[in-house]
């Protein structure tokens, strides 16, 4: 028996955002304002916004990922995710961290990034 415990069966790879959070829509609106600069479809309806935590206090937490581990940008878009969420009123902190668990897949992608790619 091993001292790490094994994820539960059935657990989502991807934690739940906060929201309920009276700042949510407001932090993913700012989300849509970055974009792939390969990609013509804001990062937010692409997929690549995993979670957006915010605590009781306003410190906003968001878990991303980018289309593959090589992407030319893999180094300044969490800096241009945080610097469209800092602005906001009410917002405390801004803390952006890559993952690549779970991988970005296009079934990730809004509706409306389908269409505006072309895949609908």
């Amino acid at each position: 028996m091993t001292d790490s415990p094994e994820p539960l069966e059935g657990a989502p790879l991807i934690a739940p955002s906060t929201t309920d959070h009276p700042l949510y829509d407001k932090v993913t609106e700012a989300c849509r304002t970055v974009y792939d600069p390969e990609i013509p479809v804001n990062i937010y309806d692409l997929g690549l916004i995993y979670t957006v935590d915010i605590s009781e206090e306003n410190d906003v937490k968001i878990m991303m990922t980018l289309t593959a581990p090589g992407c030319p940008v893999a180094g300044d878009m969490p800096g241009w995710v945080a610097e469209a969420v800092e602005p906001l009123d009410g917002v405390k902190t801004v803390d952006v961290q890559l993952t690549w668990e779970p991988p970005w897949g296009m079934d990730m992608m809004s509706d409306e990034a389908r269409l505006e790619l072309g895949f609908m």
